[in-house]
């Protein structure tokens, strides 16, 4: 195993370049090339599925490199080519893999849509002022009814596994399966994914193809992934981490990724371990507690089959890694990053350093981290700050702004990732909160403004502010304080409602899980609205 202290010192862009991918990033790389079909000359297995009926399938890398040259030429076909837009709006099956590859081919970018966004949050990721402006999005027949009502909807492609109405199988039946990949730069983007908002709209990310070289490292050094792993990231692909390490670093190692399409549960999680000889691991610090929660007889099964297990998304609890410890008799380590930046601070798995309990981990190569105070002046050892990236000495870290927003990215020489951290002596980071309004519920991460809106449309709803209230299972919950209009007398029932519309109209994991009325809420002078108040209460 390296060393860390090794590898920090010694990291070379150039180097990882050379080690992860075959293409150029002067002008000469194409994700598909280098997540498919570099792998394609054999019967290498790209994606191990089970659906809902937890019946499988496998998926070589020769196959999606067929499929995606189809769906490619359909694109080209349509005129959507280098810097346009696809979106899929996908539960996890294997035709996302085939609409993210196909969108690389011809050098557009594939934009991922969390499949329980309702139509306002689709909206504002996709046809609002700001949006992506996708020229097509490929759903499935669960979804499809959401586009419905969309202001100036793109092109819709239906995807109908098993059903009479699958647009997308017979459209690309009517493909050639050989596309030429578009190779272009690797400051070029190939994905953009949006971000939580908190006092605006959620805000685009566009990862270029250099972001392949820090996605490899994670790989690697993070998870530390290993060709004879079988490897599971139980997190969604609708989202940042699950869009880059379930579909685009498995890919391009050369690695099968477990797709689980099914919800989580528990007993679903167990028998995907189990059938499946999980041996290594990915997941929200939610579901190590869920599965803690079960009792130790209940996960005995698990016991001794996994060789290394990672959480990310929110902080891992010192008491879950001692239980992982104790009962699955596996390293449970914790990871942080943003959308963003991706993964910034590791307790790796591969490289060899200290783990702290309760830790953070510490700077990933190639990061130049520091913890500073409002004036953006580093704080001592042991005292919080806000988490920053120095970017002129930090040559992992490849974003470059916001998409289309008023927001700026960058304080001068630094990125602040809005986090509240403390560094200790030895370098170790400790997470202590977050400086913004984001509330983190089941690994999510929910934008208050997105859930404020959509209360908002309710005729009964005068003013709103939304909150994180602290959970034990979930980290937190969302929690709405609610001013009725004049004249609505009776709350029997609304509260119910108001849940159901935002289920509804948002997503299903955004909804507030508490709603409170009050008679007016607190605001500064200016007419702000102090959610510090209450979060006190």
């Amino acid at each position: 195993m390296r060393d860390y202290q090794d590898v920090y010192r010694s990291l070379s862009v150039s180097d990882l370049a050379h080690e992860f991918l075959i293409g150029h990033l002067g002008g000469g790389i194409n994700a598909a090339v280098e997540c498919c079909d570099r792998w394609s000359d054999s019967d290498r297995i790209a994606i191990n599925w089970i659906g809902r009926d937890f019946a499988t399938e496998t998926v070589t890398f020769a196959q999606l490199r067929d499929q995606s040259s189809r769906f490619a030429n359909l694109l080209r076909a349509r005129g959507i080519g280098t810097g346009d837009v696809v979106g899929g709006l996908l539960p996890r099956i294997p035709e996302l893999f085939v609409v993210a590859l196909g969108a690389w081919r011809v050098g557009a970018l594939y934009q991922p849509l969390f499949t329980a966004f309702g139509p306002a949050a689709i909206e504002s990721r996709v046809t609002f002022e700001g949006g992506s402006q996708a020229k097509l999005i490929i759903t499935d027949a669960a979804n499809r009814a959401k586009l419905d009502d969309l202001a100036d909807c793109p092109p819709v492609l239906l995807v109908d596994r098993g059903g009479d109405k699958n647009d997308f199988a017979a459209a690309l039946a009517a493909q050639s399966p050989d596309c030429a990949p578009v190779m272009l730069s690797g400051s070029d983007a190939f994905v953009i994914i949006f971000t939580s908002g908190t006092t605006g709209k959620p805000k685009g990310v566009r990862w270029p193809l250099n972001q392949l070289i820090n996605i490899g490292g994670y790989m690697r050094d993070g998870i530390g992934l290993q060709s004879e792993d079988r490897f599971w990231n139980v997190a969604d692909p609708g989202w940042a981490y699950g869009m880059a390490y379930t579909v685009v670093g498995p890919m391009l190692l050369g690695h099968a990724t477990t797709f689980h399409e099914g919800g989580f549960t528990v007993d679903g999680a167990i028998r995907v371990l189990t059938e499946n000889r999980i041996t290594n691991i990915t997941a929200a610090p939610t579901v190590y507690r869920l599965m803690m929660a079960a009792g130790d007889e209940t996960m005995a099964p698990v016991a001794g089959q996994l060789r290394v297990a990672s959480s990310a998304g929110e902080p891992l609890n010192p008491e879950v890694v001692r239980w992982a410890d104790r009962v699955l008799r596996v390293p449970l380590k914790d990871h942080y990053g943003q959308t963003e930046t991706l993964m910034t601070v590791i307790n790796h798995h591969a490289l060899n350093h200290e783990v702290k309990l309760g830790a953070a981990g510490l700077p990933v190569p190639g990061f130049s981290l520091a913890i500073l105070d409002d004036d953006l002046n580093p704080v001592p050892h042991d005292t919080p700050g806000i988490l920053a990236i120095h970017r002129p000495s930090s040559p992992m870290f490849f974003f470059d702004g916001y998409w289309k927003a008023e927001t700026p990215a960058f304080q001068g020489d630094w990125y602040l990732t809005g986090d509240t951290m403390q560094q200790d002596s030895d370098g170790h980071l400790y997470f202590v909160g977050r400086n913004d309004d984001i509330i983190t519920s089941s690994g999510y991460r929910i934008g208050p403004f997105d859930v404020e809106s959509v209360i908002m449309e309710h005729p009964a709803v005068a003013e709103v502010a939304v909150v994180g209230k602290p959970d034990p299972e979930r980290t937190e919950i969302v929690k709405a304080f609610i001013v009725l209009r004049s004249g609505v007398n009776s709350v029997e029932g609304l509260e119910r409602e108001l849940q159901q519309h935002v289920r509804v109209r948002l997503s299903l994991h955004a909804y507030p899980r508490e709603i409170e009325f009050i008679d007016e809420l607190p605001k500064t002078p200016s007419g702000k609205v102090q959610r510090f108040l209450l979060r006190r209460r």
